[in-house]
């Protein structure tokens, strides 16, 4: 299977016109597209309908999952569901599976890396902040477990590790993502993760257990030369 990704589109004409011709034929160069979140700006019903009316034009099968930015104006269930009447299978902890592919999915949550990992210490606040990182892990747990295919993607917003946010300021790494994730990611197996949120972030890396984790948010990928529109890979 050939799959298309790419993350923080925040959708708005000006954006779109961009990378319109090369997502246009998305659908020559891959059999899947992935969405991996920060599909809108600011979250409103408005802006998700005015992306709908390009996506379905796309005319490829498309998994998603929303980011923090689609969450900013507590519309997420609604635009949730009009993505579903699309055709566009979203990914909230749960699982999918095509042609001998699975995909589980989840947005993610920020809490740091490896020995930075906020832990649920001292005030109430701390340990609200961290038990809801904590509900993504389990989330992404649950979608894992619900596969029964030999190959699978997972597909996130925030960053699993480290190494894909590099580039971004060290001092914000903590609220790019968390490897609570990865520690799910390699207890069940994968052959690729992709994720986006750190828009100057590193391309690739790859989990403790060697799994390998791109990045793909929409910056990085039209920074490269030549620009590009969406990262296609083969699994």
């Amino acid at each position: 299977m050939r799959i298309a990704a790419v993350a923080d589109i925040h959708f708005a004409p000006p954006v779109w016109e961009r990378v319109r011709e090369k997502m246009e034929h998305v659908r020559d160069e891959a059999d899947v597209l992935l969405l991996a979140g920060d599909l809108t700006n600011y979250g409103k019903v408005s802006e998700m309908e005015t992306f709908l009316n390009v996506l379905v034009r796309l005319r490829i099968p498309i998994v998603a999952v929303l980011g923090n930015h689609d969450y900013e104006s507590d519309q997420q269930d609604q635009l949730m569901k009009m993505m579903a009447a699309e055709g566009i299978k979203i990914l909230d902890g749960t699982g999918y599976e095509r042609d001998g592919v699975g995909f589980a999915g989840t947005k993610g949550f920020v809490g740091g890396f490896g020995r930075g990992v906020l832990t649920a210490f001292g005030e109430r606040e701390i340990k609200t902040f961290v038990q809801a990182t904590i509900d993504e892990a389990l989330k992404l747990e649950r979608a894992m477990s619900q596969l029964r295919t030999e190959k699978r993607v997972v597909l996130l917003h925030y960053a699993p590790i480290a190494a894909t946010v590099q580039g971004e300021p060290p001092e914000i790494f903590p609220f790019l993502g968390t490897s609570r994730l990865a520690e799910v990611i390699d207890r069940h197996g994968a052959d690729l993760v992709v994720h986006g949120h750190a828009h100057h972030g590193g391309g690739g890396g790859k989990t403790t257990g060697g799994i390998p984790v791109h990045n793909v948010a929409l910056a990085i990928l039209q920074s490269e030369n030549p620009p590009r529109a969406y990262k296609v890979f083969d699994i």
